[in-house]
């Protein structure tokens, strides 16, 4: 995990107050209960967000590079430690719902104190002259970016689940476009280089870089529609088991699914559930919030197939990292506006057919940090491009996320891809 060039103090302090203070600046339109509710395993009530990001900057650079620093309260250690068992041991995640206290109040002041001290270490001799903790407070705001992301998620579930269903965004635009006609773009594949290099920040799972062969393929030219997947739907795409691998045939009978999470028909309309509310489902959106196994039997029954995280990144990594993305504050996917190869980045995550697995020469780095990414390399799939709740400056065309094959909270649609001859 390296923050590729030297960052400069001043730069440090003003990147820490503007990301720190877009994560507070998401919670505001939260309420006080909001803030502790956990509505299933896989989420976190926003609160325990707040708390756990202050936690890794406490942890990882107080805690480590100033020897007279005293912890804000010592029980937070194991409270807000997510899965570094090398730290200790963490608080069970599917409890994290349980906890009133502490309070949100609480929280908040932990928060302030811990940017306080963070900020003042920024200006001292020991920060300035040791490279690690830049290292470290880059990636711990890297880190929070990834649960502003988070926090979006777990929102959007939270909400989903209340009766009545509350808004998160009031009044909030909704772009309404025609999507272009999908077209099948080709690429020539061959022998290339994968995985990062040069300046700027990147995880420890982007690297080394590496050489791979790739047969000539072809992309669709934009994302999946809903009206694509509603065709999926309406030719009984969840009731054939000729489209779906085993374990996703099990799961979704196991789970009832008839559709792509936050859907819901009613007197024969199609409607989706938005962090602005209900609302009639637009065909010509992105069809979001699907799971890895949803996705490949769509691209099934579409006689296709999902894209190689490498032929993801070799057709986006001449194209700018710009689209939808969190700065646009729709938290809503958006009907492609462009000809040509469109929406490569923000959007919808866009799953792979590649297993979350080590770079050739792969290592995990040592000590706690090590379990950042490194020890999760197993069950998962690869995912591309960012989404429409992922800040902007947190992608780039190396970076790979990754989610279990079940999960659907998550901002994930589905780009196609087809083998050619040759």
């Amino acid at each position: 995990m390296s923050p590729g060039a030297n960052v400069l103090p001043t730069q440090l302090h003003r990147d820490y107050g503007a990301i720190r203070s877009a994560t507070l600046a998401l919670c505001a339109p939260l309420t006080v209960e909001d803030h502790v509710v956990q509505t299933m395993a896989d989420v976190s009530p926003p609160k325990w967000h707040l708390a756990h990001t202050t936690w890794f900057f406490e942890t990882f650079v107080l805690g480590e590079f100033l020897p007279s620093y005293r912890p804000v309260q010592p029980q937070y250690r194991k409270l807000f430690n997510s899965y570094y068992v090398s730290v200790g041991a963490p608080y069970p995640r599917h409890e994290r719902g349980l906890l009133s206290r502490p309070t949100l109040a609480e929280v908040l002041e932990y928060r302030r104190l811990v940017d306080a001290g963070l900020l003042e270490f920024l200006d001292t001799a020991v920060a300035a002259d040791n490279p690690e903790v830049q290292r470290r407070i880059v990636l711990g705001l890297q880190h929070e970016q990834q649960h502003q992301e988070l926090l979006l998620m777990d929102i959007k579930h939270i909400f989903a689940s209340n009766f009545p269903q509350p808004l998160y965004q009031r009044g909030a635009s909704r772009p309404r476009a025609a999507a272009p006609a999908a077209r099948w773009l080709e690429h020539e594949g061959g022998l290339h280089e994968f995985g990062h290099s040069g300046s700027g920040f990147a995880y420890d799972n982007e690297s080394p870089r590496h050489r791979a062969f790739l047969l000539p393929f072809a992309l669709a030219s934009r994302l999946t529609t809903n009206g694509e997947y509603l065709a999926f739907i309406q030719d009984r795409g969840y009731a054939r088991p000729d489209l779906w691998l085993a374990d996703g045939w099990n799961t979704a009978a196991s789970q009832g699914w008839q559709a792509p999470l936050y859907w819901l028909q009613e007197d024969g309309l199609w409607y989706e559930f938005t962090l602005a509310g209900r609302r009639p489902l637009d065909l010509d959106e992105p069809v979001v919030h699907l799971s890895f196994f949803e996705a490949e039997a769509f691209a099934r029954w579409r006689g296709a197939r999902l894209p190689s995280e490498y032929e993801w990144e070799l057709a986006a990594r001449s194209l700018p990292v710009a689209g939808n993305f969190a700065e646009e504050a729709l938290f809503h996917p958006r009907p492609a506006a462009a000809e040509g190869l469109a929406q490569m980045f923000g959007d919808v995550w866009e799953p792979t057919r590649s297993d979350y697995a080590p770079y050739p020469g792969y290592r995990a780095p040592a000590g706690a940090l090590g379990e950042y990414n490194g020890k999760f390399m197993s069950g998962q799939i690869v995912l591309r491009g960012g989404s429409c709740v992922t800040p902007r400056s947190h992608v780039r065309a190396t970076y790979r996320n990754f989610f279990y094959l079940q999960q659907r909270w998550s901002f994930q649609g589905v780009r196609l891809a087809r083998n050619l001859e040759g």
